[in-house]
């Protein structure tokens, strides 16, 4: 029998690294393109148009001794006294990564045990009951750990969840490829409880996912370096940039269309979207099409915040991260208020997608 209940944010909490890397970092690096030729511009004509396409001008990296489940573990102390929970009272633990732990110049990624029981054990939670797994679903990993958990609320069979997503991509990048300026590290974490199901209470509203996996499966996998005369065995994230972006822009704004119709609210009910940081130019371009699918010419102006100027695409921690940052007045002219309806979306590998409507 399924329950009524409302699967609510009680507590956020992020983890942002201290090492900043500007673009001008890379000015002294080599590209290449995927047939191995260098790309025949200066590093500093590739930048500057990498910066007016992805909105990207720093990004940020871990510490060399730190690993992607200590950035969770950070990140899940703060959502847990934020929400001002008994760690021992938790459920679930469901981790969002792709990698793993990733050693400092290594390759080699470490996922036994899973990070979600690495982070159990750092918490000092000693509760059998509490189930520590880990989700690996590209980007939207972090969102679809939270469609998980609101579904076991309202199956009846948890009440208090962790969800965290964190990753360290800098240490799976290709410095010799363009796109690696894209990615970076960090952790985001909440807290979600159930509660009971009242009208217009707070929690989530409905949910959407997606997966397309025929021609597009392979749009963001693992592949060798672009640099020729590098060792062929070792693999690093790889991304079929124009195919990505034509894939989202088709996909992203349906999936956000059906989640918002599954939830019955008409799209002058969302106040905010957070949505994956991947790509500026990118993102604006699917909110736009969103909208448009309403019939509406343009999003407001404010509808969408963002931290990929400064934070780069964590991946998973991305939104988050975002969540966060604004609940906390840490993004300049944006804010969410009790009773608003926002949207949580993400596109990546997989090729997956996916979407949740909530009442904050």
């Amino acid at each position: 029998m399924v329950n009524a209940m409302r699967t609510v944010i009680t507590g956020t909490g992020s983890f942002i690294p201290t090492n900043k890397i500007k673009n001008s970092d890379f000015l002294q690096q080599d590209f290449y393109s995927d047939r191995g030729e260098k790309i025949p511009y200066e590093a500093a004509v590739i930048i500057r148009k990498f910066g007016e396409v992805t909105g990207i001008c720093e990004r940020r990296y871990a510490d060399m001794d730190m690993n992607a489940t200590e950035m969770a573990v950070a990140a899940a102390a703060t959502a847990i006294k934020d929400a001002g929970l008994d760690p021992e009272t938790l459920d679930q633990i469901i981790l969002a990564h792709n990698f793993g732990n990733v050693l400092t110049d290594t390759i080699q990624s470490d996922a036994v045990p899973s990070l979600a029981s690495r982070v159990k054990q750092a918490l000092g939670i000693r509760n059998p009951a509490c189930i520590p797994y880990d989700i690996l679903f590209g980007c939207p990993g972090w969102i679809q750990g939270f469609i998980q958990a609101d579904a076991f609320f309202k199956a009846g069979l948890a009440k208090k969840c962790l969800v965290v997503g964190t990753e360290t991509l800098s240490r799976v990048i290709d410095r010799y490829d363009r796109d690696s300026m894209i990615f970076s590290d960090g952790a985001g974490a909440v807290i979600v409880e159930a509660f009971d199901d009242k009208e217009g209470a707070a929690g989530v509203i409905s949910t959407s996912a997606q997966s397309y996996v025929t021609e597009e499966l392979n749009y963001i996998c693992m592949g060798k370096s672009y640099a020729p005369e590098t060792d062929p065995r070792i693999r690093y994230v790889k991304m079929q940039g124009r195919k990505v972006y034509e894939f989202a822009l088709k996909h992203v704004p349906e999936a956000m269309k059906a989640c918002l119709d599954a939830g019955g609210l008409n799209i002058a009910d969302v106040k905010k979207i957070f949505i994956h940081q991947a790509n500026e130019k990118m993102d604006i371009a699917i909110i736009r099409a969103f909208y448009q699918l309403y019939g509406i010419k343009e999003a407001p102006a404010d509808i969408m915040p963002m931290n990929i100027h400064e934070l780069g695409n964590s991946s998973v921690a991305t939104v988050p991260t975002l969540y966060d940052m604004v609940r906390k007045g840490h993004i300049a002219n944006q804010q969410v208020h009790a009773g608003d309806v926002i949207l949580f979306a993400s596109v990546g590998a997989g090729m997956n997608i996916n979407a949740i409507c909530y009442r904050v």
